[in-house]
């Protein structure tokens, strides 16, 4: 048996209804769906940033030439 899929468009108010009357586990686990899918569409604007991008290639492009400082490096130079 295939699944299908319904979108259903839910007022804000009647979501915010729904939420509250939810347990505290139920919350959680809903909590954490929210903070997952968050960061993910973060993650997905920041790719598309032209900003972002444009620091992405300087970053790869000194990676490629050499010109960079491990961790273990950078924290030695601190710790002296």
């Amino acid at each position: 048996m295939s699944q299908e899929s319904v979108k259903l468009l839910i007022p804000f108010e009647s979501l915010a209804e729904s939420v509250s009357e939810l347990n505290v586990t139920e919350k959680l686990r809903l909590w954490k769906l929210l903070e997952e899918q968050l960061a993910q569409a973060e993650e997905e604007r920041w790719e598309q940033d032209p900003a972002v991008q444009s620091e992405i290639r300087e970053a790869r492009a000194a990676y490629q030439a050499g010109d960079y400082v491990s961790l273990e490096e950078y924290a030695a130079r601190y710790r002296e």
